[in-house]
């Protein structure tokens, strides 16, 4: 199951758990959509493709909760 991380990496905007505009690579680093379009879809730290990540809603998302860990990498772009 996706971790559904809280944030975007490069600069730390929220990415709720059920509202697209998070991107991630296929190791869950994950970007919000200016983000992600800066770095030209490649993730930064594997080198993976950035897609759009699946939203998880209602019941299925109060019985498995997003995570709630932070990863905050800033970076220049």
């Amino acid at each position: 199951m996706l971790e559904l991380r809280p944030g975007c990496e490069l600069c730390d905007t929220d990415l709720p758990a059920d509202l697209p505009g998070a991107f991630i690579c296929s190791f869950e680093c994950t970007f919000c959509h200016d983000c992600a379009a800066k770095l030209h879809q490649v993730c930064p730290n594997c080198g993976g493709e950035l897609l759009p990540r699946p939203r998880r809603v209602g019941a299925r998302l109060a019985a498995n909760p997003a995570s709630t860990q932070r990863v905050y990498k800033p970076r220049p772009l």
